[in-house]
């Protein structure tokens, strides 16, 4: 038997529809369990007569909590951790527990949102082939581990708790540390076809949330000194640098039309440079973007990705901001 874990606040509508995938999957042997993060909101009577364990925190502390408690719950050899704002396809719990009674040896693996969405509108189409051409087009071939993505991942309930489950201090970045401290002995493998879907918010939504998970990852790449295919690459993070570079250096051509200051011949030669860097970089994605959407369309996302990754630079700079202000608080007076 198998065990899904899902966190929810104020998020019952969502699991609701998981909630239904799950009675059409193929594979019937598993148990619900549902971490309850101190929801403000009731729960919908059809959700009270499922077939389901419901664990409430006295006091909202973050999904890594909320999936701890309810994971406590577990009777089954193998948790599998879903976002409740995903839904699974038929064949998604079979595919899972196939890998792991194939392969006695494997300890974790994670899955992949699809790219297909509902809506019409551009950002969630940009959202969902972002990441399904960076899982699948743009992944370092000799990455022998992969995020343990709480959308959609597994691995042994004794391992899980042997590591004494998500570490709740990073409420953004739970999954990422986690994986850290599995690929210390173990590998994730990356499922292909282990898929959920999931409906993809607008651009204010997500741009909030990258800033934060840079902010959060800065902290956990301060220890680590370290790039690799978990967070993020030297390629993908000279990405960024280079993307936020082009806005900057616009800023600058822009101030220096204005007050008919500095050198703009420097300034364009600049511009080329990074802008060029960037589109190297970003190749792949935006290769797929057009055999996927057409022309307008991948220009339409070479520009979102830009503003994306000036976000992301920002969370990063607010990291550095706010821990170099608690040192010098921290610091003697007169040292």
């Amino acid at each position: 038997m198998i065990s899904i874990v899902i966190p929810v606040y104020n998020s019952w509508d969502t699991v609701e529809l998981l909630l239904r995938s799950l009675q059409k999957s193929i594979y019937k042997n598993f148990e619900v369990i549902i971490g309850d993060d101190a929801s403000r909101t009731e729960k919908p009577k059809e959700l009270l007569r499922r077939n389901l364990t419901i664990v409430r925190l006295p006091l909202n502390m973050g999904p890594a909590a909320a999936r701890n408690v309810a994971a406590k719950k577990a009777k089954g050899k193998v948790l599998v951790f879903l976002d409740s704002d995903v839904t699974v396809y038929p064949d998604t719990l079979g595919n899972i527990a196939k890998k792991f009674t194939d392969d006695p040896d494997l300890t974790a693996l994670t899955g992949v949102w699809d790219k297909h969405q509902r809506s019409h509108d551009f950002f969630p189409q940009f959202k969902a082939l972002r990441d399904w051409s960076y899982w699948i087009n743009e992944r370092q071939s000799d990455g022998y581990y992969y995020l343990f993505s709480t959308r959609i991942a597994a691995i042994k309930r004794d391992v899980f708790v042997r590591l004494s489950g998500f570490n709740e201090a990073f409420r953004q970045m739970e999954d990422v540390e986690i994986t850290y401290r599995i690929a210390r002995r173990y590998a994730i493998i990356f499922a292909p076809d282990v898929r959920v879907h999931h409906e993809f918010e607008g651009f204010a939504a997500v741009a909030r949330k990258y800033f934060w998970r840079s902010f959060y990852w800065s902290r956990l790449w301060h220890v680590r000194r370290k790039f690799d295919p978990v967070a993020t690459t030297v390629w993908e993070s000279l990405a960024a640098v280079s993307g936020v570079a082009v806005v900057l250096v616009l800023f600058l051509v822009f101030l220096s039309y204005l007050s008919d200051l500095g050198d703009l011949r420097y300034l364009g030669g600049s511009l080329g440079i990074f802008f060029l860097l960037h589109l190297f970089l970003v190749r792949k994605f935006l290769l797929f973007a057009y055999r996927e959407k057409g022309a307008a369309f991948m220009l339409k996302s070479l520009l979102t990705g830009i503003a994306l990754y000036c976000f992301i630079a920002a969370g990063s700079l607010y990291w550095i901001i706010s821990s170099y202000i608690s040192t010098q608080i921290r610091l003697p007076r007169g040292k």
